[in-house]
């Protein structure tokens, strides 16, 4: 599903960022990096992480999350899912901070926007799902870069028509995901009959795939988008948001059976539920979480 027209969003404010982050030095980005790949780095979730040589997945990228206030109990007890967000410094005219800031409240509504009426196309009222969001949510908005590969990419990368990927097939663990491609190609998204169909570039709109918490809370009437990246020879760029609700949403509630009082019983929190969902996924950039 691809978004145009967005009341109030530019999208160029997003490439600029990627330029302006993504030419800074090694040195600037290495100050930003994750715990797991720079030991001297107090953040292990919010941050920077660099390109891993040899694995399928070819990217760097940047994230940040919405801080929470210093005397939050999620914050007292170290809960590193509201860890403060890292940025690096300014000395020009392009106000990055804050550009990013006003870029993730936008995109949250949106995303939000898009719930509702999901939320009434399965004949719940709009606000369905709303709670789960409510106060803090841990929604993650991401820069990503994609190098091309010099010489012959590792074999965990080919695939069997030749080509190569640089982010292997999987699913997003969100709710949503809305996703700013420019002028790119290279996404491709896994067709109900087992096909994979390039996602033409949307310059100056939004993506959206649907993730694996709302799939699982709708008894799959919306299935989780299973998508993938290729190499596509040059430099490639996207910026992704992924809408999640709160460390301690429970999302164990199908709301399809919920309508008729029916439950599970047992509470699934929504933070340990996706970091098990990483672990289980191999995802890089992941690595050596901290365990609740």
């Amino acid at each position: 599903m691809g978004l145009v027209n967005i009341p109030g969003f530019n999208v160029d404010k997003l490439r600029q960022c990627c330029q302006w982050f993504f030419s800074q030095s090694c040195e600037v980005k290495s100050s930003l990096m994750k715990k797991s790949f720079n030991s001297k780095s107090r953040n292990v979730y919010r941050g920077y992480f660099p390109v891993l040589e040899n694995s399928p997945s070819r990217k760097e990228g940047f994230e940040i999350g919405a801080d929470i206030p210093a005397d939050d109990p999620d914050m007292i007890s170290g809960n590193w899912f509201y860890e403060k967000s890292i940025w690096p410094p300014e000395n020009g005219d392009f106000k990055f901070k804050a550009t990013m800031l006003e870029a993730y409240d936008q995109l949250h509504q949106i995303a939000m926007d898009i719930l509702k009426l999901a939320s009434i196309g399965l004949g719940f009222k709009e606000n369905c799902f709303e709670y789960l969001f409510r106060d803090k949510p841990c929604s993650t908005f991401r820069l990503l870069h994609y190098p091309p590969w010099e010489g012959s990419p590792p074999d965990n990368a080919v695939l069997d028509e030749g080509k190569a990927v640089t982010t292997p097939v999987h699913t997003d663990s969100c709710f949503l995901t809305l996703l700013a491609t420019f002028q790119y190609h290279g996404l491709e998204v896994l067709t109900p009959e087992g096909t994979w169909l390039p996602v033409q570039p949307i310059a100056d709109g939004l993506v959206m795939n649907v993730g694996d918490v709302l799939s699982r809370m709708v008894g799959g009437r919306f299935v989780a988008t299973q998508h993938r990246v290729l190499d596509i020879g040059v430099d490639r760029f996207s910026v992704p948001f992924f809408l999640e609700p709160r460390f301690d949403a429970d999302i164990s509630v199908n709301v399809l059976n919920e309508s008729k009082d029916e439950h599970s019983g047992t509470i699934v929190k929504y933070g340990p539920w996706v970091l098990k969902r990483m672990e289980e996924k191999g995802f890089f950039e992941f690595k050596n979480l901290p365990k609740f």
